[in-house]
């Protein structure tokens, strides 16, 4: 999409632009009005006293998405023009934060998965060009470029995570990574299988023993600077039936059980891309997860890379167990902080809903930084609890630790119990970790004003805290 700003007023569009006017009616208000043979979209932003930094993403959202249902593919718009509509929003939102979350929203709104579609004849019904007319400086048009490649990075974790699984297993992943940031600065090196058994990754590869795909361990580094690194670790489990202990619904939507993996993986490029001074490693370990017949099984006993050995009593919970082994393989970047992402439970689907991912940390004030950067960046979480209590109940009978509490009969505390089995390989490292649980923003949700499929989670959230972490 092209952006392009235009100083002046949006009366002076060039015929072929529709305009859109904003009116105080309601969000979700849109209509399409004729005026001296001009085409108007007038959109409803609602009251300017209440609109806020959430309203006004779901306003670019709607600006985008409204002239796609209209087939207009070059539109002109002027949000100066109307700033009794944006009273509410000023008070706390640069003009330079403005610029950037519209660019960023109106990439992500403009996205549609379509590469397995057949292209109609009209060719896709796409934005193609916008031009923002009104006040411009060297700054705002600058954060809109930062705030277009932003959103053009959401959009690639959404094309990595919308794959089938038949189109990208564990090793087409990891050359996805390289192939993706082959004109940055970014060293890609790719972990087999003989190379997990002598470094002794037992969790990995026990979970990927049913597949006829072969695992892959992949390293990401960007150093925009010196010093220590942030460490992001991503689960990529390509496909996820759930192994000996199938999964109910056949494994519906689990091509996407590797978000956590794309995620990581797109926010490593785009720190390259937006050539920040910063230190950043991505560990992503790949893995199918089947039911065949040297698959893991209930009560097997896993060796993991710390040593600590895992009993398993839920072939299901498998994301925690290749994680155990990457939290551990962290260490060795000696990390400034250790974020992981994951799709991990529908336990924290079902606490939080559609709209929220699950925040676990034992560190308050970087969990504080971390709600904060989320509100800011629209990648939104909600933090649960990670105390003592919890940790009983994750110690083994015959392995050190059990990935399930309970088994397949487990009913409560899901999300909590995955994020206290993490603590135990967590707490060896010597700096701060978080487990960001993101499979309520696996899809889409209602009101998004989104394609469906694939949400791009939370690659804003992490650029955003990896551009203000110290």
């Amino acid at each position: 999409m092209k952006l392009t700003f235009k100083k002046g007023d949006i009366d002076s569009a060039p015929k072929g632009y529709t305009r859109v006017r904003l009116t105080g009616e309601s969000r979700g208000t849109k209509r399409v009005v004729r005026e001296n043979g001009i085409e108007w979209l007038e959109i409803g932003a609602g009251k300017g006293s209440e609109m806020n930094r959430r309203k006004f993403v779901l306003l670019c959202r709607t600006i985008v998405k409204t002239a796609k249902e209209n087939k207009c593919k070059k539109i002109a718009l002027q949000f100066d023009r109307s700033p009794e509509y944006f009273s509410g929003i000023q008070k706390d939102v640069t003009p330079e934060e403005v610029s950037r979350i519209a660019a960023e929203n109106f990439e992500m709104a403009n996205f549609e998965f379509t590469t397995y579609k057949t292209k109609p004849k009209e060719g896709w019904v796409a934005v193609e060009e916008i031009l923002l007319y009104g006040k411009s400086s060297a700054a705002l048009e600058r954060a809109a470029k930062d705030g277009q490649v932003v959103g053009q990075y959401v959009n690639t974790c959404r094309d990595l995570a919308n794959t089938p699984s038949s189109d990208m297993p564990p090793q087409q992943l990891a050359k996805t990574a390289k192939k993706l940031v082959a004109n940055l600065p970014v060293t890609v090196t790719t972990l087999g299988k003989a190379q997990m058994q002598k470094l002794g990754m037992g969790g990995v590869l026990g979970v990927a023993k049913g597949s006829s795909q072969e695992p892959a361990f992949i390293v990401m580094e960007y150093k925009g600077a010196a010093g220590a690194p942030v460490v992001l670790v991503g689960k990529g489990v390509t496909f996820d039936s759930g192994g000996i202990n199938l999964k109910t619904d056949g494994g519906h939507e689990m091509h996407m059980d590797m978000s956590g993996g794309a995620a990581v993986i797109s926010t490593v490029a785009l720190a390259a891309k937006l050539k920040l001074k910063k230190h950043v490693v991505g560990l992503v370990p790949a893995v199918e997860n089947m039911p065949g017949p040297a698959a893991y099984r209930i009560h097997d006993v896993l060796k993991t890379l710390s040593g600590k050995t895992i009993e398993v009593m839920h072939t299901d919970a498998e994301g925690r167990i290749i994680l155990a082994d990457t939290l551990t393989y962290a260490k060795r970047f000696n990390p400034s902080v250790v974020i992981d992402v994951a799709t991990l439970t529908g336990a924290c689907h079902v606490a939080l809903g559609d709209y929220a991912s699950g925040l676990f940390t034992r560190d308050d004030a970087l969990a504080r930084t971390l709600e904060d950067t989320a509100e800011k960046s629209g990648d939104y979480v909600w933090r649960l609890p990670l105390w003592d209590e919890y940790e009983p109940a994750v110690r083994g009978t015959i392995g050190d630790v059990v990935n399930s509490v309970g088994g397949a009969s487990s009913k409560y505390g899901g999300a909590t119990n995955a994020a206290m089995f993490l603590w135990q390989f967590a707490k060896e490292l010597s700096c701060p970790w978080v487990h960001l649980d993101i499979a309520p923003r696996m899809t889409a949700a209602q009101g998004e004003e989104l394609s469906k499929g694939a949400v791009g989670a939370p690659v804003r959230l992490l650029i955003s805290f990896i551009e203000s972490w110290k």
